[in-house]
């Protein structure tokens, strides 16, 4: 659900302005919203109050630098040294760091230098020899790739320079490297020679750049040699710094960041000469805190509280607030900005089918199993206090972010493994093979009869097992159909359930376009479902006549609905017939559940089938090569279908089931309180 908000405006003198905003920093439940216009002051600060935030935003800019350049995480917290020694401590840590990070980045250049042209440069200054420090000949280096042809570069040559000139070439890994030797006073010409046969001279990166060849070899052979050990003795030398300094920088840095904040406070609150104003938003369940930190104040500080108007007010922060098991699914919301205050809020929604539809597309004990070592892997991690450093993708992953995404990928795995037992699928049809998993006719046909479906019961033929099958989705040739059929059932659910929160939401902010639109389409989508219900989807058109059958008639009630709907917004919404039919096809959507799940249960098993056909037709020997064999087509699988597996529930809701509701179309910002970082004055946190 969305946190209920109240609003609050608060003035104080503004001697006490910078004690307050503190009190609110302590507090930590204030979210700030602008003040613009009025008799007051607002916007940019001027005078000593601009200086003042110009030196502390060069402190923290300072600060931040040095700590991004010591490159390490946040240390034990250390208590705050006095204010009048940050500037002088940030200066002792910035110098050496600042010369440390260009040494160390010199050095990593000339690493990268000597990786990347290393064994090219010490063959051209073999073929160079003394000739690159002559004052009349002029060397160009070149590389010649694996598909170029050095009789062509030859003859460019000696169209532009006759015999004026000496080409040498020397293999170095996959390509070759050359060296063209000429009169200073020509260089141009073998240029141009290089440019017809689509070569150019070789430029060596950095310091290396007009660098004799002789000279450059050496200097790459030291960087060899010695730079990594080097490199080593600077890392050594940051950690020390990092050591020494990064306790304090962490603790001032913090200290920075409250004083601009104080100064952003101002810069968007209402100044005169000598009083403040500042207005924002609070929790209703955290008002107590906010007048706990401002009624110590006494008459220095007034201020109002009053509740938010859902209809009229803009910019009021949304903070969500669920139960246990729905909150750590607002991570997964996380991607997408927040509903609009006043209005649904669809993470219990999220929290109950996506974990469902990706157990339905999934469906496979063995994949389930997987997924709960997952997140308990993660779960485990983050009971420890350990992030997840992802360096490859450049993100680091906190504790409390991998608690919610362990929790949520063991609801997955949960619904995964009852699915997997439904379906009789473990890696596949392992287990099937097994005969722990087995058809039941008889059973089948008693469970979906009255679907219109029966299993072909063969004469002669005997199945047998321990667990019988109750959704066999792989019984392509007759079960198809239902598992289909079922899987759209989500989507009238949703669809219809979106528009329903629209007519809801509509009547709620008494918006009648919206409510209007609602009506129409939800029933028009009705009528278009039970249209496809009572003619057999389109194989018996004499059914719209039947008024005996119940469906017919609802059917027409809902397109009388939609016409109605489209009449009252028709000055809105004139092309609300093709939006009819596009929701149509948001139901239809949600066949991505059994089309998708079906596409993994087959390659499952083909997996599974493959290992299998190996034991049968060579024994032992075919029972290792078809493990080895269907574990590494199995991940393969997975791996390249996960994603996908994933992404298919989230669109599901995102898209078909959230854009009825208007989720999409219209958000708030995110509850962003006021907060203090650091410490009180010579405490430690």
């Amino acid at each position: 659900m969305i946190n209920p908000m109240q609003q609050v405006v608060i003035a104080t003198r503004k001697r006490d302005s910078e004690a307050v905003i503190a009190a609110l920093q302590d507090a930590g439940v204030l979210h700030l919203k602008p003040i613009t216009g009025g008799p007051l002051s607002t916007g940019s600060l001027a005078g000593a109050d601009a200086q003042s935030r110009r030196e502390d935003e060069r402190l923290l800019a300072r600060a931040e630098s040095t700590l991004a350049e010591l490159g390490s995480y946040r240390p034990a917290p250390a208590s705050l040294p006095a204010a009048d020694s940050w500037a002088d401590l940030i200066e002792q840590a910035a110098q050496p760091t600042a010369t440390l990070a260009r040494q160390r980045q010199d050095l990593q250049a000339d690493l990268d230098a000597e990786s990347a042209y290393g064994d090219a440069v010490r063959a051209l200054g073999r073929m160079a020899g003394s000739l690159d420090r002559s004052q009349r000949v002029s060397l160009l280096p070149f590389v010649l790739q694996a598909t170029d042809n050095p009789g062509e570069l030859d003859a460019a040559l000696k169209a532009e320079l006759a015999d004026r000139y000496v080409l040498a070439t020397e293999t170095v890994g996959a390509n070759r490297v050359g060296l063209i030797a000429t009169r200073r006073s020509e260089r141009d010409l073998a240029r141009a020679a290089l440019g017809k046969v689509r070569l150019g001279e070789l430029r060596l990166p950095g310091r290396f750049d007009g660098m004799p060849l002789g000279e450059a070899a050496a200097e790459m052979d030291r960087v060899a040699s010695t730079g990594t050990a080097r490199l080593g003795e600077l890392n050594a030398e940051r950690d020390r710094l990092a050591q020494a300094h990064a306790p304090a920088l962490y603790a001032i840095r913090d200290a920075l960041k409250d004083r601009v904040a104080i100064h952003d406070v101002r810069a968007v609150s209402a100044r005169g000469k000598y009083s403040l104003a500042l207005q924002g938003y609070v929790p209703e369940d955290r008002v107590a805190a906010l007048k706990g930190a401002l009624d110590r104040f006494g008459s220095a500080v007034s201020y109002d509280l009053h509740a938010v108007d859902d209809h009229h007010d803009d910019l009021v922060p949304v903070e969500l607030k669920n139960n246990s098991y729905v909150k750590p699914f607002q991570t997964v919301m996380g991607l997408m900005t927040p509903p609009k205050y006043g209005t649904f809020d669809p993470t219990w929604v999220v929290a109950l089918f996506f974990p469902l539809f990706f157990g339905i597309i999934m469906a496979d004990i063995g994949y389930g199993l997987l997924f709960l070592w997952f997140g308990l892997w993660l779960l485990g991690k983050a009971k420890r206090n350990e992030g997840w450093d992802l360096s490859f993708f450049g993100a680091y992953v906190p504790p409390a972010t991998l608690r919610d995404l362990g929790f949520v990928t063991n609801v997955m795995a949960a619904w995964t493994i009852l699915w997997g037992v439904l379906t009789g699928e473990f890696f596949g049809t392992f287990l099937e093979h097994l005969h722990v998993f087995y058809i039941n006719p008889e059973l089948l046909n008693s469970l979906w009869s009255w679907t219109g479906v029966r299993y072909p019961i063969e004469e002669g033929v005997k199945h047998y097992g321990l667990i019988p099958i109750l959704f066999p989705r792989l019984e392509t040739g007759y079960f198809s159909n239902v598992a289909l059929v079922f899987a759209l059932c989500f989507g009238i659910l949703q669809v219809l359930w979106g528009w329903a929160i629209r007519v809801q939401q509509g009547m709620k902010h008494k918006d009648p376009v919206h409510t209007w639109e609602g009506i129409a389409l939800f029933g028009g989508v009705g009528a278009l479902i039970l249209m496809a219900f009572a003619t057999k989807a389109g194989k018996d058109f004499g059914a719209f006549t039947n008024f005996s059958d119940p469906r017919v008639l609802l059917m027409y009630v809902g397109f009388a609905a939609f016409v109605v709907g489209w009449l009252r917004v028709i000055k809105h919404y004139p092309l609300l017939p093709i939006e009819l039919l596009s929701q149509g096809g948001a139901v239809v959507s949600y066949a991505r559940i059994f089309a998708v799940g079906l596409v993994s249960a087959i390659l499952a098993k083909l997996c599974t089938d493959l290992g299998w056909s190996l034991y049968e037709n060579i024994g032992v020997l075919g029972i290792i090569i078809g493990i080895l064999l269907g574990l590494v087509l199995h991940f393969l699988v997975l791996a390249l279908t996960l994603i996908g597996h994933v992404l298919q529930p989230l669109r599901l809701h995102m898209v078909e089931f959230l854009n009825p509701t208007g989720f999409n179309a219209d958000s708030s910002p995110r509850y962003n309180p006021l907060r203090r970082l650091s410490p009180a004055q010579g405490q430690v946190k």
